[in-house]
């Protein structure tokens, strides 16, 4: 009788062991399932030990490097329409060119710098406009809030017209109105995230 006690001691022993292991292994593949199955954060695990740092922290006094050319960032527009927001760096140019980088996640991070065009007399409002040998299609206009900080020469806060238009090789034009005033006019060209270092205020 001891015998058969002991016996089944071991049976049950045996089973509840054999039971542990496939609820642990049931357990481990199924997390492993979810880790593949879950998005990956893709600026998170590009971003986070990066040395170009992070361009969404940028801010007046930063210093900001293009294509290995660095500019001061001398002023920021914070700019809101709707839900949806975007910045632009006004940046201090070593030639003395009007500069600005702005940045925009929508859903990726999206970097272009612009050039100002202060002898062009094209204006916004057409299809398409053929300009500096390039033709653009009209791609989107609105008009935003904005919260200016920094040297701008803006108004602390104001609003902004705006007509963005594409070219398809990717090429931007852009027509800014702040406040009352008349129509900027900006050619753009994305960056590649790698073109873009950071570098932070003190």
């Amino acid at each position: 009788m001891d015998g058969s006690v002991a016996l089944l001691v071991t049976a049950v022993g045996c089973l509840i062991g054999v039971a542990g292991l496939a609820i642990a292994v049931f357990v481990l593949r199924r997390g492993r399932k979810q880790a593949r199955l879950a998005p990956p954060d893709l600026f998170r695990d590009a971003d986070a030990d990066a040395p170009w740092g992070d361009p969404r922290t940028l801010k007046p006094g930063d210093v900001v490097e293009i294509r290995q050319v660095p500019y001061a960032i001398r002023g920021s527009m914070h700019l809101v329409e709707g839900a949806w927001s975007w910045v632009e760096h006004l940046l201090d140019d070593p030639d003395g060119a009007r500069r600005r980088l702005s940045v925009e996640q929508d859903p990726d991070l999206e970097l272009v710098l612009w050039d100002a065009e202060p002898g062009a007399t094209v204006t916004p409002g057409a299809p398409t406009i053929d300009f500096a040998g390039r033709r653009y299609s009209w791609e989107e206009s609105g008009q935003a809030r904005y919260s200016a900080t920094g040297t701008t020469g803006l108004d602390p806060t104001g609003t902004v017209r705006y007509h963005d238009y594409r070219a398809q090789d990717g090429a931007r034009l852009a027509f800014e109105a702040y406040g009352e005033s008349g129509w900027e006019v900006a050619r753009g060209e994305r960056l590649h995230r790698s073109e873009v270092t950071v570098r932070p205020q003190g």
